[in-house]
């Protein structure tokens, strides 16, 4: 995955957070809060364009309902976890079914 993966998954989250938090600075403190999480994901292996973007919007979600950075890492953490079990359940090849327990996996140890 390129920065470029990262940069657009974080924009699109906080473009949108933007439209629904008016007054916010463009360099406020949950942008690179916002940027700090997806590269973790990304160094955790997780590599979906698609659930990185979905990541970071429940990531600034979570982090305004909870106000603690921590805390939602956490909650998206399991977000992601379970959103990546309910993969497993669909009809997949068996390699792609293999990469999606491996990063189940690597989100499930992130969370403990």
């Amino acid at each position: 995955m390129t920065s470029q993966t990262i940069e657009g998954a974080c924009a699109f989250a906080w473009r949108n957070y933007l439209l629904l938090h008016n007054g916010i600075s463009e360099n406020d403190a949950r942008r690179s809060a916002l940027y700090r999480y997806v590269v973790n994901l990304r160094d955790t292996g997780e590599d979906d364009f698609d659930l990185l973007q979905i990541a970071a919007v429940a990531y600034l979600k979570k982090l305004d309902e909870l106000h603690d950075d921590r805390s939602a890492r956490l909650a998206v953490d399991q977000i992601l976890a379970e959103r990546l079990e309910s993969r497993i359940a669909q009809p997949v090849t068996s390699l792609q079914a293999s990469n999606t327990k491996r990063r189940s996996e690597q989100h499930g140890r992130q969370i403990r």
